[in-house]
């Protein structure tokens, strides 16, 4: 980045991904930064955001999170990406800047079967608006609807950012129960998406080897990940499932 960029540092605590380490974030601080083409250069420089909050890792024993973008007009799907892409086709695409009024019982049923061990338990509206919304950059709602019966059941939301260059993943949650992976179907809706707004990367977050729970990120190809305050291209391996 070419401009003076003031961050404070969060303490030290433990690692929610490694739990043999600690983590820290570096927190920007400079209120000019705080636009939408403020962030655009914070997230090619590797930053996250949740709520009005843009962050990096920064811990002081460990690089392992790295930022991942997939390039979206290169993306070649893998034979088990194909098949979430032949998922998505039977669901009904809508893309809203406003959340589909059924939503917080979707949420509640994701977050009550996957995350009832964790912070975000119990499922509360407020929190979620919280971490999704911000007063300078309004997410948008992809949502997939499922045909029954001549009636649409609300399977799965995916909440992403809309920049200049690109889409950022910034959360998603669906029925925990379907028989679809509908977590990799949202990830070829928002590539769609993508697309079809001649976007150039969906952003995906952290992507951490040593966590299997976040090893998936790294199975699209092409993908470039932040490495040493540059982006590095990882290209498609000779044979992948």
């Amino acid at each position: 980045m070419n401009v003076a960029l003031k961050v404070g540092l969060t303490p030290a605590s433990r690692c929610q991904y490694i739990s043999t380490e600690n983590e820290q974030l570096a927190v920007v601080l400079s209120p000019d930064m705080h636009h939408p083409a403020g962030y655009q250069q914070l997230i090619n420089a590797g930053f996250r955001r949740s709520g009005n909050m843009m962050y990096r890792p920064h811990c002081p024993h460990c690089n392992a999170c790295q930022s991942l973008r997939i390039d979206v007009g290169a993306y070649q799907p893998s034979k088990s990406q194909k098949r979430h892409r032949s998922q998505l086709k039977r669901l009904r695409v809508k893309v809203s800047d406003q959340l589909d009024p059924n939503w917080f019982l979707l949420y509640d049923q994701y977050i009550t079967a996957r995350h009832a061990d964790g912070n975000m338990y119990p499922a509360k509206a407020e929190d979620f608006i919280a971490f999704t919304h911000s007063d300078w950059l309004h997410p948008c709602f992809i949502h997939l609807y499922e045909p029954n019966n001549g009636e649409e059941t609300l399977v799965a939301i995916a909440v992403t950012d809309v920049l200049s260059d690109g889409l950022s993943a910034l959360y998603s949650f669906f029925d925990p129960f379907h028989r679809f992976s509908l977590g990799r179907v949202c990830i070829q809706a928002q590539l769609e998406y993508a697309s079809a707004e001649k976007k150039s990367w969906l952003y995906l977050g952290y992507q951490i080897d040593d966590c299997p729970a976040m090893r998936y990120k790294a199975d699209y190809f092409p993908h470039q990940r932040f490495i040493n305050h540059q982006w590095r291209p990882f290209s498609l391996p000779i044979s992948t499932a």
